[in-house]
């Protein structure tokens, strides 16, 4: 089936493929989706994660990488994300399904957006699109960030066009939290032309980080943020943390791991605080996330939007640390996990993906201009045929 004909489609279906800065492996989503722009309709069949063994999830941590290990690691993970898509496809076929589509965010390798410091811009995402067209037989949509950027935009983030597909209510305004690597917020509003967005700043990336860092790679993560609730907040040290320049911006603006990785945010300010206990800098990393988040809102949401309601997508919502600390921080705002809506915390991206992957295909603009800074609406993504 050509692209002329997936495009013409009463109902199309589509897998969407999420890598995040987490690195903890592949989320997919295979969904059907009919029409496109603000009449689209979606449908989540099912839901998967595929972990990453953790050899290669070293390597995609690593800060820093040759041209050679970008080179090999693009091609080797888009074999990890085609081996995840030949999964979906076992699914669709028990579903009955024909799928028309894949959608990738594929890895970050480098962001840099206007006003991250330096003179020129730039964004890389690795994870092969010819390799999963290959190997599976089906169009991929890749490179969404890029396009908005080349119209000046941060090319990030790139959700809340789908969140707004997705949560939008004629009533009233939400905000949709996801707490990823880095965590990031979208104000839901009736109307398309009044979404808010952007990057609060880290998420699990530097809770994991301090993890793997003070457990010299024993431990990965903060299991149900059980560590950082048998800690106590360092003052001193959630005030360095939290005086990054980042924090005091205004949006449009997006970040990432050239910000807030190990090497260059945590690394050197743990070193130099081996006389705290464990749980205490786990638990001031946690509220410095905490803090981030909520001082965000107070500053850029809560005086603009009158809000009904926070849903809570991404790894960090099953961090009970870290929703305890939003809860206290935001006590008037009703706040709760995106599975009560019926979308799960850990599927949200991939479905986002699915659903701009739709929209390059059908040739829907799926950028927000306000939120990204770019000139105008453009048409995300690049395509590889089958």
């Amino acid at each position: 089936m050509n692209l002329e004909e997936i495009r013409n489609k009463r109902v199309r279906y589509g897998i969407g493929l999420m890598s995040g800065t987490s690195c903890d492996g592949v989320d997919a989503a295979l969904v059907r989706i009919k029409g496109t722009g603000s009449g689209l309709a979606m449908k989540l069949i099912a839901h998967e994660t595929f972990p990453y063994e953790p050899d290669l999830r070293n390597r995609l941590l690593t800060e820093r990488m040759s041209s050679k290990e970008v080179c090999l690691l693009n091609f080797e993970l888009g074999d990890r994300m085609a081996e995840a898509v030949l999964a979906m496809l076992d699914i669709a076929q028990d579903e009955q399904v024909l799928v028309d589509y894949v959608a990738i965010h594929g890895h970050t390798i480098g962001h840099y957006p206007p006003g991250c410091g330096t003179d020129q811009i730039g964004t890389l995402q690795i994870g092969e699109a010819a390799v999963i067209a290959q190997r599976t037989g089906i169009p991929v949509v890749s490179d969404f960030r890029v396009r908005d950027m080349a119209a000046g935009g941060q090319g990030a983030p790139l959700v809340p066009y789908a969140d707004w597909l997705l949560f939008r209510r004629e009533d009233r305004t939400m905000v949709c939290l996801n707490i990823g690597g880095i965590a990031n917020l979208t104000v839901v509003t009736p109307e398309f032309k009044d979404i808010a967005a952007f990057d609060t700043g880290p998420g699990n990336m530097v809770i994991d980080g301090t993890v793997r860092q003070l457990s010299r790679g024993m431990r990965m993560y903060d299991e149900n943020g059980e560590t950082a609730l048998r800690g106590k907040v360092i003052d001193e040290f959630l005030e360095y943390l939290l005086s990054d320049p980042y924090f005091a911006k205004d949006p449009p603006k997006s970040t990432g791991r050239e910000r807030f990785g190990v090497d260059v945010y945590l690394r050197d300010a743990l070193a130099n605080r081996r006389n705290h206990s464990y749980e205490d800098l786990v638990a001031t990393v946690t509220q410095a996330v905490v803090q981030s988040i909520s001082d965000a809102y107070k500053r850029h949401v809560a005086p603009k939007y009158e809000v009904a309601h926070m849903i809570v997508g991404g790894g960090g919502a099953m961090n009970n640390a870290v929703m305890l600390g939003l809860r206290r921080a935001l006590p008037d705002v009703k706040i709760f996990i995106s599975d009560r809506v019926g979308i799960s915390y850990d599927a949200r991206e991939a479905i986002a993906f699915a659903i701009l992957g739709n929209e390059t295909l059908c040739g829907t603009p799926a950028n927000v201009p306000q939120v990204t800074g770019a000139s105008g609406r453009v048409l995300l993504g690049k395509i590889t045929p089958a």
